[in-house]
């Protein structure tokens, strides 16, 4: 389930509300271990997911670095790069 989750800081442009709010789903279904909670369970999911949304964005917004900002295609280029290298089959004919 976290395969999903992202480096949200230091990128231009920054990570949006969506980004953040995928990341707090993310973290909230791995740690309660429900993909899709019961409506027993709903309020609270929600709830949790909101929250952990919340300080995210707190958090992203209080980090500092002296890094510069990386771009998003380039680092989405080089995730490509090591998925193929690691599913590769390198059967040989």
């Amino acid at each position: 389930m976290c395969r999903n989750i992202r480096t949200l800081f230091n990128f231009d442009p920054p990570a949006t509300d969506d980004e953040i709010q995928a990341a707090a789903l993310q973290f909230v279904r791995k740690v309660s271990g429900f993909t899709k909670p019961s409506q027993a369970n709903e309020a609270a999911f929600l709830a949790a997911v909101d929250d952990i949304a919340a300080i995210t964005r707190t958090l992203l917004g209080a980090l500092e670095t002296t890094a510069p900002t990386k771009d998003r295609d380039t680092e989405a280029a080089k995730a490509r790069a090591r998925a193929v290298q690691r599913f590769s089959t390198g059967a040989k004919a």
